[in-house]
């Protein structure tokens, strides 16, 4: 099985001053606006890729976490994950040189040994992460909750 996404970009003007607006394929993002201040500046009227990455990286590890929980016959009673992705001056340019990765999960009949494998085992094969691999660090901070 494949699966194909898509989303796409519209840019006008020059790097630091132009505007562009982000969509993707299902509406979930529709022409929604970026720029440098909502990038490298605190304006929150925009998104960013680093933003964009993070929510792509949290979701798709809390699937396979979910996925993983499944095979072992068990199901959270809730999960929760966050992501920080950091954007660092690389040179003349920048790069992602951290995502950390929060996971706070509810599973009952869950030892804390056995929860922190299977995480790990989720970040490791979740497909984000693969794609991200060129990130120096990434991180797993796993809490189960009683």
């Amino acid at each position: 099985m494949a699966a194909e996404k898509h989303a796409s970009v519209h840019w006008e003007g020059a790097g630091k001053t132009g505007k562009g607006q982000v969509s993707t394929e299902t509406g979930a993002l529709k022409d929604y606006p970026y720029g440098f201040a909502s990038r490298f500046e605190d304006d929150k009227r925009g998104t960013n890729p680093e933003e964009i990455v993070g929510a792509a990286h949290a979701a798709c590890f809390t699937m396979a976490f979910a996925f993983a929980l499944e095979r072992e016959g068990l199901a959270a009673t809730k999960i929760d994950t966050r992501a920080a992705v950091r954007l660092a001056k690389d040179g003349d340019g920048f790069k992602i040189d951290r995502i950390a990765l929060e996971l706070d999960a509810s599973v009952p009949n869950l030892d804390e040994a056995r929860f922190q494998q299977i995480a790990a085992a989720a970040k490791a094969g979740c497909p984000l992460s693969k794609a991200l691999a060129s990130v120096p660090e990434i991180t797993l901070k796993a809490t189960l909750a009683g």
